[in-house]
C-alpha cells in the first residue's frame, strides 16, 4: 500500500436515496371539492329549508339559513299522513327484503361455486343474463301474478317479486372463487356439511363482500318506489317514498316546507347508513373483481 493511498481522505458512504413524496395533485382536490359541492348543496338546502317558515322559502335574495329554525313542517307532515307508520313499514320491509336477498344470493353463489352439478356454467350465464333485462319489463307479469294470488295491499306482495338478486349472486360467486379451497377441504374432512361450511367458514371469510351486497340491497329496498306504488293503495301498508306522493296529493304542490320535511325523513336514514358503510362497499366491490 503506497503512502498516497494512506493519506487519501476516506470518502463518506453514499447516503441512501430519499424517496420523493408524491406532490399533491391540485386538480384532483379541486375536482373533488366541486363534486362535493354539487352533490351536497341540494341536500343541505333541503335540510335547511325544511326548518323554514313558508314565507322564508320565497324571499329574495336567497337565504340559506332559517331565521328561526322550527319543526312545525315536520309536525304538519306527520299530521297529514301517517309518517310514523310509513317509517316503520319502510324499516321492516328494508330489513326483511335485504336480508332475504343476501341469504338467497349467498346460497345460490355457494351452489354455483362449490357444488358439482350439470350445466352449472349455463345456470350462471342465465343469472348474468337477467342483469340485462330492464326491471320495467317484468312489472306487468309480476302484477298479474300478485293480483291472482290476492297479494295486493299486502307486505308479501311488495317483497316477494323482488327477492331474487342477480347482482348479489354474481358478486358472491366472484368472491367465492378467490377463497382458499384448503380450508373448505379441511372442514369437509372434519365432517362439515355444505350448510356448516357456508355459515361457519365461507361467510366469515366474505365479510367485505357481504357488507357490500347488504348495503346495495338496503339502498335498493329503501328507495323502491314504482312497485310499492302499483301494488299498495292502503296508507297503512305504504312505504316512505310512496308516502311522499300521498302527501303531495293531500297538500298539493304549494306547501314546499312540509314536502321537504317529509323528504328529509325519507333521505336521512339511508344517507347515514351509506356514509357509515361506504368503505365496506368499496372493499366488497373490489374483492369480487376477479375472473373465473
Amino acid at each position: 500500500m503506497t503512502a498516497a493511498t494512506l493519506l487519501r481522505p476516506a470518502t463518506p458512504a453514499t447516503a441512501p436515496a430519499r424517496r420523493r413524496r408524491p406532490r399533491p395533485q391540485v386538480g384532483s382536490y379541486v375536482t373533488m371539492i366541486l363534486a362535493t359541492i354539487v352533490l351536497g348543496a341540494p341536500l343541505l338546502w333541503m335540510a335547511l329549508a325544511s326548518l323554514k317558515a313558508p314565507d322564508e322559502l320565497y324571499t329574495l335574495p336567497l337565504q340559506w339559513f332559517p331565521a328561526q329554525p322550527d319543526l312545525d313542517n315536520y309536525a304538519q307532515a306527520a299530521g297529514a299522513i301517517p309518517l310514523g307508520r310509513l317509517l316503520v313499514n319502510s324499516i321492516g320491509l328494508t330489513i326483511v327484503g335485504a336480508g332475504l336477498k343476501v341469504a338467497l344470493g349467498l346460497c345460490c353463489a355457494y351452489a354455483l361455486v362449490f357444488l358439482d352439478f350439470p350445466f352449472r356454467k349455463l345456470v350462471f350465464g342465465l343469472v348474468i343474463a337477467t342483469l340485462m333485462i330492464p326491471p320495467q319489463i317484468t312489472i306487468i307479469p309480476n302484477y298479474t301474478l300478485v293480483a291472482s294470488l290476492g297479494w295486493l295491499n299486502t307486505y308479501q306482495g311488495i317483497l316477494v317479486p323482488g327477492l331474487a338478486s342477480a347482482f348479489g349472486t354474481f358478486l358472491f360467486r366472484q368472491h367465492f372463487l378467490t377463497l382458499p379451497r384448503s380450508v373448505l377441504e379441511a372442514a369437509e374432512l372434519d365432517g362439515a356439511g355444505h350448510w356448516r361450511k357456508l355459515w361457519r367458514f365461507v361467510v366469515p371469510m366474505s365479510t367485505p363482500t357481504l357488507a357490500a351486497v347488504a348495503l346495495v340491497s338496503v339502498v335498493t329496498e329503501w328507495n323502491d318506489y314504482l312497485w310499492p306504488f302499483l301494488v299498495v293503495d292502503d296508507p297503512s301498508k305504504m312505504t316512505l317514498p310512496v308516502g311522499l306522493t300521498l302527501l303531495q296529493n293531500t297538500d298539493g304542490m304549494t306547501n314546499w316546507g312540509v314536502l321537504l320535511a317529509a323528504t328529509v325523513v325519507v333521505t336521512l336514514p339511508i344517507l347515514l347508513v351509506f356514509l357509515v358503510l361506504q368503505r365496506r362497499l368499496v372493499a366488497g366491490l373490489t374483492a369480487g373483481a376477479v375472473t373465473g
